[in-house]
Parts: structure tokens; C-alpha cells; sequence
């Protein structure tokens, strides 16, 4: 039975490329992400297309008992979990305090936090039984510095980081390696980025930034950095890392 990949936020972007990586090294990939069926089992079928293996799930992590159901699910019926990348975004768009709600303020935590934490409650015990799996957690700049405009997205991402630290601190000498991954500038991925600013000015940021000129995180770049992340020796673990375009500064260099 082969190694399970548990992929949380499964687009065209970091996720699905994550799954890609992973199932072209002899893992399962599950896919799983909150909607959009077509795009999901396009996903799926590239890959077991390809020569992998991958399934995948339509799931909304806000909702009560899914993550667990899902835990359950597959470690009974697919295999077992070896590596989680936690993907789930939280990015509500600028908004002025007077213009963030409670329920989108506490939506953010849920996406971002509180899914995290549910994750962790229901698959790190089955890892730690093992001695061995691995937790990605893709985060953001927000978790390191907020910004007027991010109120509800720093203050969910600020708390993943800690969430991420606390997990390391009680299941790292348990084999499990925990990874809080900050990506640090934009995206080249249609799902994210693409949607967010529409076809047109997408496009037009690939031709003035990304395609030849790599200013854009690419994906499947990112996907080789991630899969290092899962099979380094434990002598030598990474916590925390950030990810940045060449041509980027970094968070710590921008105005605030």
C-alpha cells in the first residue's frame, strides 16, 4: 500500500502541483479542495493519467466533522498518511477595520487557525503511532507582519505560525516534522492570484513580471522545495522557510 499525500486546498497552483510532485515519486495523492468538481477532477485524472495515483474530494474545512471524517476515511481506506499540505487560504482582501465584519474576521481564523488545529487534532496521533509523517503548512507574509487593510488575514495567519511552533514543540521528538512555509510574493497560479485579479490583468502580470522573467513564484518550483521539506533527515529539520521570486525583496525590506 502506498504512502498517502493529503493535499488541503488542492488548485492549479502550489496544491496541485504539490500533489503532482508527490504522486511522481510513488506517493497517493488525495486532492481535496472546497469546490469547483471539473478543475478538481482535472487534477486527478492529469495525474493518474501521468502514471500516479491520486483521488480526490470535494471538501468545505469550515464545516463541523469534515477534516475528521475525512482523516478517518482515508487512513482506513487508502492508506496511510506519510505527508499533509495544509493550504486552505484565508485572504479576505484590504479592508479598513470599520469594514471588517465579525464573521469575516472570524471566518479568517476558521480557514486559517481553527482548520489547522482540527487537522492536527485528528491525523498527527495516527502519524505519532507510526514514528514518522510530515505537516507543510503553507502560510504568508501576514504571518510575519501585519498591515493596515489585513486585520482579519494577519491576525489568522500570525496565529497558524504560533499553532505550527506549538505542534513542532510537543510532536517533533515524536517523528513528526511539522513546516511553517512563508510565501513571500505572488503566485503564479490561476486559482489564487488569477482569480483575484481577473484573466485580463492576470496575464498581464505574467508578461510584465513571471513567464521568462521568473518574478512570480512558480508552482512547480515550489512543489521541489516542499517535497525536500517532507524527506529531510530528522538530524537536520527545517522548521520555518520562506519563499520569494529572485527579483522580489524581501518582507523585511518593504516600507511598512
Amino acid at each position: 500500500m502506498k504512502k498517502v499525500c493529503l493535499v488541503l486546498g488542492a488548485g492549479a497552483g502550489i496544491g496541485g502541483h504539490v500533489a503532482q510532485k508527490f504522486a511522481s515519486e510513488n506517493y497517493h495523492a488525495v486532492l481535496c479542495r472546497r469546490s469547483d468538481q471539473e478543475g478538481l477532477d482535472r487534477l486527478v485524472d492529469g495525474i493518474n493519467s501521468s502514471g500516479g495515483s491520486a483521488s480526490g474530494h470535494l471538501l468545505n474545512a469550515a464545516q463541523d466533522d469534515t477534516i475528521e471524517t475525512l482523516i478517518a476515511d482515508v487512513e482506513e481506506n487508502t492508506g496511510p498518511i506519510h505527508t499533509i499540505l495544509f493550504n486552505l487560504g484565508a485572504q479576505i482582501g484590504n479592508r479598513s477595520l470599520e469594514e471588517t465584519s465579525f464573521k469575516a474576521f472570524e471566518l479568517g481564523w476558521r480557514m486559517a487557525t481553527f482548520a489547522l488545529f482540527r487537522l492536527a487534532k485528528a491525523a498527527l496521533p495516527h502519524m505519532a503511532g507510526r514514528g514518522e509523517g510530515c505537516l507543510l503548512v503553507t502560510s504568508a507574509t501576514a504571518a510575519m507582519r501585519g498591515n493596515a487593510g489585513q486585520h482579519s488575514h494577519a491576525a489568522a495567519m500570525g496565529g497558524r505560525r504560533m499553532l505550527c511552533q506549538t505542534l513542532n514543540a510537543e510532536y517533533a521528538a515524536k517523528g513528526i516534522h511539522v513546516a511553517h512555509i512563508v510565501v513571500d510574493g505572488a503566485v503564479d497560479a490561476p486559482d489564487t492570484l488569477g482569480k483575484m485579479l481577473g484573466a485580463e490583468l492576470f496575464q498581464k502580470l505574467r508578461e510584465t513580471r513571471g513567464l521568462e522573467k521568473d518574478g512570480l513564484l512558480l508552482p512547480a518550483e515550489m512543489a521541489e522545495t516542499y517535497f525536500h521539506l517532507a524527506h529531510q533527515h530528522r538530524s537536520a529539520w527545517t522548521h520555518e522557510l520562506d519563499l520569494r521570486a529572485h527579483s522580489d525583496l524581501a518582507w523585511w525590506n518593504h516600507a511598512p
